[in-house]
């Protein structure tokens, strides 16, 4: 079998291939995809060329980890039929790239296990379940309070404060400085963190990938509060100890989802408790895949932008 994928070659050198797929196994599944995400997170790292020493990174990669499409071969032990709708976080199953993470493809070839059957209803809202899982990872489980402020308005900040509104807590302040970022606040306020002159908040989670905001977040928490690191760091962190001394402050980092976050926000999504509705603002075609990763990368009006393979042959 062969796909037509994304190929990135190098930094900044990205176009759209045809590669051959790896043979089935007994317990993978085949699917077509039909939507997925380009993340400006850890996907930009990997595009730009500033992404730090990674398990199993090298170029030429396939990137994505958010994907969701119809899976057309199912092995009868798999849990899996022909006609289910499912989101794959990503693949390692071409012949002639890495598959980091694997998910911008036509057709891909992955371990049942991995895969999270999902609401075909859900169309391209569909390949953003695994930022909602990672929201979801970094606030649910024991000892974990919900935020009171989440810093950045971006799909990670919105998915966050949308759980926080679905789980019956206080709504959360959010801070945003770029006003194309400001609208769409669903139960909760966004505003510029220099209106916010707070300095009592237990839970900060940050979602904006900011590396040298946390010294001012330390003087935004209360005594003993927690700064959550929700987002990716390239970079060193670093903050000034006698700011957190006095508050005896306390850093999370939040890592991504398992399968029990996908499979418990999958639930979430369907009953109605947790929407996906106005997070993708732009949509191409796959066969526009350089455009689109720039204008992800480099448009703040961007907010997701989703590649469609439906028609990419």
């Amino acid at each position: 079998m062969h796909t037509r994928a994304v190929y990135l070659n190098g930094p900044e050198d990205l176009h759209l291939d045809t590669l051959a797929l790896k043979a089935p196994g007994a317990g993978d599944i085949v699917v077509d995809i039909a939507h997925s995400g380009i993340s400006t997170g850890t996907e930009k790292l990997f595009w730009s060329g500033k992404m730090p020493p990674f398990p199993g990174m090298g170029y030429p990669l396939v990137p994505g980890y958010e994907a969701a499409g119809e899976v057309v071969e199912a092995g009868p032990g798999t849990g899996f039929k022909a006609g289910d709708t499912v989101f794959v976080p990503g693949s390692n199953c071409f012949s002639e790239a890495y598959g980091l993470f694997g998910g911008a493809a036509s057709r891909l070839v992955t371990d049942a296990g991995r895969v999270t059957r999902i609401e075909s209803s859900l169309g391209a809202e569909g390949a953003l379940l695994a930022l909602a899982a990672t929201a979801r990872h970094a606030m649910a489980g024991l000892d974990k309070a919900v935020p009171d402020l989440i810093v950045g308005h971006g799909v990670l900040g919105r998915l966050l404060a949308r759980l926080t509104v679905a789980a019956g807590a206080p709504a959360p302040t959010v801070w945003e400085t770029q006003a194309d970022r400001c609208s769409g606040a669903e139960g909760y306020e966004v505003i510029n963190p220099e209106e916010d002159t707070r300095q009592d908040y237990r839970a900060i989670y940050d979602a904006s990938g900011n590396p040298d905001i946390l010294n001012d977040l330390v003087g935004r928490i209360a005594k003993g509060g927690e700064i959550v690191l929700a987002g990716f760091y390239p970079q060193a962190l670093s903050f000034a100890f006698p700011p957190a001394f006095m508050k005896e402050a306390r850093f999370r980092v939040a890592a991504e989802w398992t399968p029990e976050d996908l499979q418990a926000t999958a639930a979430l999504i369907e009953t109605g408790a947790l929407s996906l509705g106005g997070l993708i603002t732009h949509n191409a075609p796959a066969e526009q895949a350089p455009k689109a990763y720039r204008t992800a990368f480099e448009d703040p009006a961007c907010l997701k932008m989703i590649l469609n393979w439906e028609d990419a042959a």
